[in-house]
């Protein structure tokens, strides 16, 4: 059997493809909307992509199943699980070949078995897949594809249903839902593999770890969601302490279901001449996105109206946390990142790329004129005069209940756009986060709409009112 784990760092997302070297096909899990890569992938090998699947209606990145049915009209088998509300509308009574699964359903590539398994909690639909290499001699699974329901070292989120669709009351229900399917997870043998959809960074959980897979008895003795006793303890901690989702993933959690936009080719976007490309992006309709990795050359000068979003795994959730999905996008980028930017841009549908101009030519041209000016933590005062400034915290909640700077408003950087109406505008604004790399996104959006602000820079923990509020009660 043919096995190969594709890893996006972007939104630390894991793909899969399986292929029977017997046969010659090959199914691919959870694909990404890009899906040239797949079937480079699968040609490299000798094998053709047949089928394609996905665990569960994802809300961090569009879904490649579509464009896999569309362009290659492979046969697709998606999950006919879970309530009315999260079915494929978009795949019902439709040309493409789909076939629904249900519980316990089976279905074979070559000599490679599938079972679908409903494990829901993260989504009503959610399904996992046992892996069988019959090929191989086998009778019983190597592995699990887990999708969103079993992490290394966490389990996914009950909560996107309420918190990033909007479905009111949804967190508990769910939760107990993931309690019940943690159960099926633990019956199964402690040799069998487990592939998760996601790793470290990713907002589908809290605690994700960094290595790419684990075994079903590694995960038994030492995942913490999987160690509690009683269904309440287990919904308490699995509810406690989820970060704000992104404000993107509503729009992705509705266009998986109702019907992700074929791509075709990948945008291509011209190269400009940097005061075209700043007359293009400063227009109506139009945004530029300065992805640098350095926020302090971003501070100080970057182009008037320009959004920070370095490439990494915070330029998709900050493009997608800040800008219209219309909107024409023109990039502050060098010509070797260009692909990438595209790539994680589709993935989330973004697909206006118009246009790109190296940092260099913005930076010997004199079109860099808008600066934020910036203070460090270390440099910040034990007390910060909330008569003079706005203090914004754009930490998650969680982060924020454990110590703030007194007298802060706390909005997470990804709801920023949407609350920005909560800031007031009667004093400058002083912003930031735990390192500074969120306090920097939230700092130029503020800046594109009109705020006075300064970018506070560097580690929180080396504020030194820290040390006065981590006194015990009474200390002298």
């Amino acid at each position: 059997m043919f096995f190969r784990q594709i890893f996006d760092p972007e939104l630390a997302q894991y793909a899969y493809i399986l292929g029977c070297q017997r046969t010659g096909e090959a199914l691919v899990i959870d694909p990404e909307r890009d899906i040239d890569r797949y079937v480079q992938i699968a040609h490299e090998e000798g094998l053709r992509i047949v089928a394609a699947t996905e665990t569960h209606i994802h809300a961090d990145f569009l879904s490649g199943v579509r464009e896999l049915g569309e362009q290659h009209h492979v046969k697709l088998y998606l999950s006919d699980e879970g309530d009315a509300n999260w079915k494929y509308n978009w795949a019902k009574d439709s040309d493409y070949n789909v076939h629904f699964l249900k519980d316990n359903d089976e279905f074979m590539i070559g000599n490679i078995r599938v079972q679908a398994l409903h494990t829901p909690g993260h989504t009503p639909e959610h399904m996992s897949f046992l892996i069988t290499d019959m090929g191989g001699g086998a009778n019983e699974p190597i592995g699990i594809v887990s999708g969103d329901f079993v992490f290394v070292g966490d389990l996914g989120r009950p909560d996107l249903l309420e918190t990033a669709a909007g479905v009111t009351g949804a967190r508990e229900p769910s939760a107990r839902r993931l309690f019940e399917s943690t159960r099926r997870f633990l019956a199964l043998q402690d040799h069998v593999q487990v592939w998760p959809g996601h790793g470290a960074g990713s907002a589908c959980g809290k605690a994700l770890g960094a290595v790419p897979m684990s075994t079903v008895g590694y995960e038994r003795k030492f995942n913490a969601a999987l160690n509690f006793d009683t269904e309440e303890s287990f919904i308490g901690s699995i509810l406690d302490g989820q970060p704000e989702p992104p404000l993107y993933f509503a729009r992705m959690k509705d266009l998986n279901k109702n019907g992700v936009p074929v791509l075709g080719d990948l945008p291509a976007p011209k190269l400009f001449p940097i005061e075209e490309l700043v007359a293009r992006g400063t227009a109506e309709g139009a945004v530029i996105i300065d992805t640098r990795s350095d926020r302090a050359n971003f501070m100080a000068g970057h182009i008037p109206g320009s959004l920070y979003a370095p490439l990494g795994i915070n330029f998709p959730m900050i493009v997608g946390s800040y800008v219209d999905p219309s909107t024409d996008i023109y990039l502050i980028t060098d010509a070797t990142d260009v692909d990438l930017a595209v790539r994680t841009l589709v993935r989330i549908g973004y697909d206006g790329i118009k246009g790109f101009a190296p940092p260099t030519t913005m930076l010997t041209s004199g079109v860099a004129g808008q600066v934020v000016p910036r203070v460090a933590f270390p440099d910040l005062g034990a007390e910060v005069d909330t008569d003079k400034w706005t203090v914004l915290d754009v930490r998650g909640a969680a982060e924020f209940e454990g110590a703030h700077i007194p007298g802060a408003i706390n909005i997470a950087h990804t709801r920023l756009a949407a609350r920005i109406n909560e800031v007031p505008r009667d004093k400058p604004v002083l912003t930031y986060c735990r390192s500074g790399n969120r306090a920097a996104a939230a700092s130029a959006l503020l800046a594109r709409e009109g705020f006075e602000v300064t970018h506070v820079d560097g580690a929180f923990a080396y504020w030194a009112g820290l040390n006065e509020m981590a006194e015990p009660a009474g200390a002298a």
